[in-house]
């Protein structure tokens, strides 16, 4: 495991299987009590560094992309009829 806040950083462990799940590459293992995991391969070095990340270099959590989509989430979530008070007080939380 590389990613630096996964508890089992550091660790390696026998690959059992990579394949897409929920949506995202993913890892199969078995852990110490020989439990079969699951992570993101993106999370290990079994798949290519992200070029986004190992440019950033830590200088950036974001991706131009994903903070546009965020604000049309959150523009979508603020004029909502549909939305309840508290998903817009939540918005209301977020921006200010």
């Amino acid at each position: 495991m590389v990613h630096p806040y996964h508890p089992l950083s550091g660790q390696e462990f026998e690959l059992v299987s990579w394949c897409q799940a929920w949506g995202e590459d993913r890892v199969f293992f078995e852990d110490a009590s020989g439990r079969v995991c699951s992570i993101p391969a993106s999370w290990t070095d079994v798949a290519a560094p992200d070029p986004f990340v190992a440019l950033a270099a830590g200088r950036s959590l974001f991706r131009f992309e994903d903070l546009r989509r965020l604000v049309a989430l959150v523009r979508d979530l603020q004029s909502s009829p549909e939305g309840d008070g508290l998903t817009r007080a939540c918005v209301r939380g977020i921006m200010s």
